[in-house]
């Protein structure tokens, strides 16, 4: 991706309330699944392709613990400060500007990994290997990822996602791979339609015309909308044979 495209990325999605399908309500559930409002102590939390912070927001007023919040786009981080600043969770949240394929942390740093609608940036097989040596024993991970929820699905639609992110799989592949990177798997759930068309494709098709009009003549800009809005019709004509799904899995000890 060159400066330019990713610039104007960023310009669209720092305005977004999320970066993805998602929302408060869900992390709500993982955050039961993986029974964290048990712990005793107060938890390290590291926060992996935060955005601008709904998730991160959400677990600093759900959680006693200390976030350390990680995206590689310091704009989106100075809005999620901005955030945190605004809702009373600053002192809960530290931000870092980092790539999640070379986090800057130490082994066993974190009672919990976190990453929502994110680890398709390195690969989610990936991720979860090379993400394991910073939780400590009894830690927990939590990620979301594009799932197949259906045995089969229209050959347009497989065509367009395994071109977009060859790794969309059905859960029970996702979960193989938890148990062969050393996890034991916890729970899993999928993120329920409102999650994509309220809280992700509606803000950001509410948003397209100010942003063609800030970048008006421009062909790349142009392109963009277009993009988002053709990933949008596809999930709103086949809803019914994919989502994210919504992995909570544990490491022994």
């Amino acid at each position: 991706m060159d400066d330019e495209t990713l610039a104007l990325l960023v310009d669209l999605h720092k305005r977004q309330p999320r970066q993805g399908p998602g929302g408060a309500a869900e992390t709500l559930r993982a955050i039961e699944l993986a029974g964290l409002g048990k712990a005793d102590g107060r938890l390290r939390i590291a926060d992996i392709g935060c955005g601008t912070g709904a998730a991160t927001l959400d677990l600093a007023k759900a959680l006693d613990a200390d976030i350390k919040a990680v995206d590689f786009l310091p704009a989106f981080l100075k809005v999620l400060e901005e955030r945190a600043r605004a809702e009373g969770v600053a002192d809960r949240i530290e931000t870092l500007a980092a790539s999640m394929d070379d986090l800057p942390f130490a082994e066993a740093e974190f009672d919990v990994l976190w990453s929502e609608g994110a680890i398709y940036n390195i690969g989610f097989e990936a991720g979860i290997a090379a993400w394991r040596r910073f939780l400590k024993p009894g830690g927990v991970l939590v990620a979301s990822e594009i799932t197949w929820i259906t045995a089969a699905r229209p050959a347009a639609i497989e065509d367009y996602w395994n071109a977009a992110y060859p790794e969309i799989a059905p859960a029970s592949a996702k979960i193989a791979h938890l148990e062969a990177a050393g996890y034991a798997p916890a729970g899993y759930f999928v993120l329920p339609e409102h999650c994509w068309l309220e809280t992700y494709y509606g803000p950001l098709r509410a948003q397209l015309p100010a942003f063609i009009a800030r970048h008006e003549g421009d062909a790349a800009a142009a392109e963009i909308a277009e993009g988002e809005r053709t990933e949008i019709a596809l999930y709103e004509a086949n809803k019914a044979y994919y989502s994210y799904g919504v992995y909570v899995a544990r490491l022994p000890g």
